[in-house]
């Protein structure tokens, strides 16, 4: 189970536990069975499943216990971090409903966009400039976001349908945000996309991105691209 698989009733698990005691400081499974009363044995099953799933690793050796002997400590991986809550949405709408307030909309909009140029830059340079790499990489970067995209050719063009967009929801009632996914997206793409948002009866708004087949980068080794 990966990271994303996880919600708040697991960490109330006898895994979710062990991880909540990792992310205060390292232990060994002799520390980790003593807390949560259980065996070593039963510790190295539940760890032996958390190193499967990239939570946990063992981190070097140290002494442990009354008997000194030797022993394995774990810690979380970077990937466990994901797991436990964070306020970033609230924060970022709290922020936009003050700035918005306080600014006029264009103003907040150009904003957006420069935040949308800016995490482009942050993400490895593409090394194909052909408008099917391309639409590849913007597809796996609004996945790796957290969002759930999906690519097609239809007409001539690649469609890039954003099911789930992590942005959108985390800050409703704030448009500009999707200045800022329409940037970042044609910064990858290497060539301004035609966006728009699609509603189908009850069913949630959607993201949709076309890219022509024939567009490509003026300067493909700027162009960023998971």
């Amino acid at each position: 189970m990966t990271a994303r698989q996880w919600d708040a009733r697991m960490l109330t698990s006898t895994r979710g536990q062990i991880l909540l005691l990792l992310r205060r400081n390292a232990r060994t499974v002799e520390e980790l069975a003593q807390a949560l009363d259980l065996t070593d044995n039963a510790v190295r099953v539940h760890l032996a499943a958390l190193e499967r799933d990239g939570l946990a690793q063992q981190r070097g050796v140290r002494r442990s216990g009354c008997s000194g002997k030797p022993a394995y400590e774990y810690v979380l991986t970077a990937e466990a971090e994901h797991i436990f809550p964070r306020p970033y949405a609230q924060a970022l709408r709290e922020l936009l409903d003050i700035l918005s307030a306080r600014m006029p909309a264009e103003a907040l909009t150009t904003a957006a966009r420069e935040v949308g140029h800016r995490m482009a830059l942050q993400l490895p340079v593409a090394t194909k400039s052909d408008a099917h790499s391309r639409a590849e990489a913007v597809t796996r970067t609004l996945n790796a976001l957290g969002g759930l995209a999906e690519l097609e050719l239809r007409d001539g063009h690649y469609i890039i349908t954003g099911y789930s967009c992590p942005l959108a929801a985390a800050v409703p009632g704030h448009p500009e945000i999707c200045a800022l996914t329409e940037t970042l997206v044609s910064d990858i793409a290497g060539t301004p996309v035609c966006a728009q948002c699609v509603c189908e009866g009850e069913q949630q708004p959607r993201c949709q991105f076309e890219i022509a087949c024939d567009a490509s980068a003026d300067t493909p080794t700027e162009a960023p691209a998971l």
